[in-house]
């Protein structure tokens, strides 16, 4: 009788277990919304990355543009005063979340001294 006890006490676990979260990778216009909340907007689609910064070679001559705005969390780790305004790439785990989806991030890179226009 332990084989299906043991079955159903697997399948409950599995059941439990929390979906994985994607790191990905987004370049966008960083904006501060008030006090210490920050969003990432004409940001492109999220595409599957690493936590680490972005090599020189995988920085964009042109910055791109895109229609969607994240939320950005964890962000006391970072000076994000020091890219307020710019064009940045931002890399991190990816929450998807209704009206706007977060970011909470693991790197900041620079890519353009502004912002461009939202697509």
């Amino acid at each position: 009788m332990t084989g299906p006890i043991l079955l159903a006490a697997a399948i409950a676990a599995q059941a439990a277990t929390p979906s994985k979260v994607d790191i990905v990778s987004v370049t966008g216009c960083l904006k501060e919304a008030s006090a210490n909340t920050w969003t990432l907007t004409a940001a492109t689609d999220p595409v599957p990355s690493s936590a680490n910064a972005p090599a020189a070679k995988d920085i964009p001559k042109t910055p791109p543009a895109g229609r969607n705005e994240f939320r950005l969390i964890g962000v006391s780790e970072f000076n994000l005063p020091a890219h307020k305004d710019r064009t940045v790439i931002v890399k991190g785990l990816y929450i998807k979340a209704t009206p706007v989806s977060r970011l909470n991030i693991t790197s900041v890179t620079d890519v353009a001294a502004s912002c461009v226009a939202p697509k």
